[in-house]
């Protein structure tokens, strides 16, 4: 009798659901951004949550929850209701690295989340303090040999730890990281002399050069970016070196699919719209367009590819 009024509950969900979507949403959507306020998953979040807002005339709330290299807000996203009122930004730190970097993580990366939609992709800027005694990568390999075990790079997530580490096998630098809670924390202790450098994504890696404090030596891509004219890549000195970071958007698991299309096609649009578009493609994101479910594909690739990432850095898992 129970089974009989189960499958009757799920039929009446069923073919309610239609209908919820076609009034989603009704109330404020909140966006949980696993990184502290002024990160790149932030910037994106809140280009794209004012879009949405102006779409769907509905409050769209950024809801910041930084630590553990995004482990806690990732986590969040997962406990949340699975109503479409609380999505999530998802990046390769959460969901790519995190299985490999974290012995107990409290989230399966792939079942745990409805995947949406790619954002985009893009390397890492490696920053450091404008009164540097090193304004090039060779500058500080030099400086690096010359002072073992005072070199620093600050990281607040894996776009900014994996590179560091890369960086620190493949040239065999004598360089150390330092983890933070946040990448506001790397910037103040950048600038203030208590580390030396740092790798950044490049929306947050714009926005600290643009004033001069921090200056570009290298980027991570296997190619020149135009949006970064006269920063070499890494791999000019270091052959092979190679390291990119995607942000997408997802859901806690069991979201109705036809909420989902909702959500998808939105983000497709902002993609598209010139407040979304312009701001971060001027920094260096290149855009991805992606038919509903291949961000679940694209997760789980990524997820292989930063295996082998963790490996040559010889990072071992906490």
């Amino acid at each position: 009798m129970k089974r009989f009024r189960w499958l009757g509950l799920t039929a009446l969900f069923i073919a309610a659901s239609p209908a919820l979507a076609q009034s989603y949403p009704s109330q404020p959507v909140r966006i949980i951004v696993p990184f502290g306020p002024g990160s790149g998953s932030d910037i994106v979040a809140r280009k794209l949550g004012s879009y949405l807002q102006e779409r769907w005339k509905q409050p769209v709330i950024i809801d910041n929850r930084p630590g553990a290299q995004g482990v806690i807000g990732t986590e969040a996203l997962k406990n949340a209701p699975p109503d479409g009122y609380t999505i999530g930004i998802s990046t390769n730190s959460t969901h790519a690295v995190a299985p490999y970097l974290v012995k107990k993580l409290p989230y399966d990366p792939i079942a745990d989340f409805e995947h949406i939609a790619l954002i985009g992709v893009g390397g890492s800027v490696l920053l450091a303090p404008s009164q540097s005694p090193f304004k090039t990568l060779a500058e500080l390999a030099a400086y690096a040999r010359a002072h073992p075990g005072k070199v620093f790079f600050g990281h607040a997530d894996a776009s900014s730890q994996i590179p560091g580490e890369l960086l620190r096998v493949n040239a065999k630098l004598p360089i150390d990281g330092v983890a933070y809670k946040a990448s506001g924390n790397v910037v103040t202790d950048l600038i203030g002399g208590h580390i030396q450098i740092a790798f950044f994504n490049y929306m947050t890696g714009a926005a600290q050069a643009s004033n001069g404090r921090l200056i570009p030596i290298a980027i991570t891509e296997s190619k020149r970016n135009p949006h970064w004219p006269g920063v070499p890549t890494v791999s000019e000195s270091y052959p092979g070196y190679e390291v990119n970071f995607f942000v997408g958007v997802s859901a806690p698991r069991s979201v109705a699919p036809e909420i989902l299309a909702k959500i998808h096609h939105a983000i497709q649009d902002a993609q598209h719209h010139p407040k979304v578009k312009e701001p971060l493609e001027n920094v260096g994101l290149t855009f991805v367009l992606q038919a509903l479910g291949d961000y679940r594909t694209f997760v789980r690739k990524e997820g292989e590819r930063w295996r082998e990432h963790v490996k040559a850095a010889q990072i071992e898992a906490q």
